[in-house]
């Protein structure tokens, strides 16, 4: 089993600013690719950014300039720096990891259960 655990939401006033944590943990063997996605109420769920193992990233044009994605691999753990946050970023942040787990190294996508972040003054 798997369990991706995200938190840093909130409630933020425009401008300003915000962390997003999601540690993996489990019987994992290894991660690949590590992102956040987000989805606005009436809207299609979105990649907002991307990280490999590696470390290299990829980044929505909504966000470039403004949020940094980042990990800890020693931590299985994904961050997404968010600052300049606007109105439009108002959405629910996943968390999403390709992991490879337990004693038959099966490999899954897997999600986070969400966190709202709301940028409103």
């Amino acid at each position: 089993q798997v369990q991706l655990v995200e938190s840093g939401g909130g409630l933020v006033q425009p401008g300003g600013s915000l962390r997003l944590s999601c540690a993996a943990s489990g019987s994992i063997v290894s991660i690949n690719a590590m992102g956040w996605y987000r989805q606005a109420p009436g809207k299609e769920r979105e990649l907002v950014a991307g990280i490999t193992s590696g470390g290299s990233t990829n980044y929505a044009d909504s966000v470039k300039g403004r949020f940094t994605i980042s990990r800890d691999n020693a931590k299985n753990t994904v961050y997404l720096q968010m600052i300049s946050l606007k109105p439009e970023d108002t959405a629910v942040y996943y968390c999403n990891a390709v992991v490879t787990y337990g004693s038959t190294w099966s490999r899954i996508v897997h999600w986070g259960q969400g966190t709202q972040v709301t940028v409103s003054s």
